[in-house]
């Protein structure tokens, strides 16, 4: 099912808009693309321009960078600990930006989007 970027019917206040013209194909958005953990997988998708978007599938890496150091390497994601987007993603492994995913480095906080980037990137937090 399409999802659809226009206008609402309603004014903030709840009163009626009148519409001056029908839904437009480039109002239309797509499903979102929730990135998990599996072998690296990425989908090019056409954007409105004729420009590229990369969605990340699944990756099995994330650049994590240490804050005192400033130094930023790759690192393996075991799993997927907090999720403040929806805890529902925990269970699901689902990366978004602002989830807390264990590395191999220790927990780190993603601070990309990678189903709009393509790629995980994330900052060390204290434990």
């Amino acid at each position: 099912m399409a999802l659809w970027h226009g206008t609402s019917k309603r004014t903030p206040s709840g009163g009626r808009r009148i519409r001056h013209q029908k839904k437009r194909r480039r109002e239309i958005g797509r499903e979102t693309a929730p990135t998990t953990i599996d072998e690296d997988e990425r989908v090019k998708a056409r954007v409105h321009g004729g420009g590229e978007k990369t969605r990340a599938v699944s990756v099995e890496q994330a650049n994590v960078t240490d804050p005192e150091t400033g130094e930023t390497e790759p690192a393996d994601i075991e799993t997927v600990v907090e999720n403040p987007a929806n805890p529902h993603f925990v269970r699901r492994n689902f990366i978004t930006k602002g989830a807390v995913i264990e590395t191999e480095k220790g927990p780190a906080r993603v601070t990309s989007r990678p189903g709009q980037h393509g790629d995980v990137n994330a900052v060390l937090v204290e434990e």
